[in-house]
């Protein structure tokens, strides 16, 4: 995939995200673990918490300049939309090359 570098607002304050295949991936993994922490039993919890807690501070070195704690959880949901863009975007676009690809071999 393609780095791209995404422009986000958070509060009247622009950051920009560089969507990395690791950026993608980490937002991917905090998606999921978000989703094990509402099932988790607090043995588990503790320990997803910590998780997600590394996660976010990952994808947050990808944002500049720095992301404040007040606009964290504002820029992790930009983010998650970022990426969910640019996944639409690549869907699209393989989308696209399979019907060429199909029109020429009916050909």
């Amino acid at each position: 995939m393609d780095m791209i570098t995404k422009d986000i607002i958070v509060n009247d304050t622009k950051y920009k995200v560089t969507l990395t295949d690791q950026v993608i991936g980490q937002a991917d993994n905090l998606k999921s673990l978000y989703a094990s922490m509402a099932d988790a039993d607090p043995d588990n919890f503790e320990q997803l918490s910590s998780q997600t807690s590394s996660v976010i501070n990952e994808i947050a070195t990808a944002v500049e300049p720095e992301v404040s704690d007040g606009h964290l959880d504002g820029v992790i949901q930009e983010v998650f939309k970022a990426v969910e863009e640019k996944k639409s975007e690549v869907d699209k676009q393989i989308k696209e090359k399979d019907s060429k690809i199909s029109k020429k071999r009916k050909k």
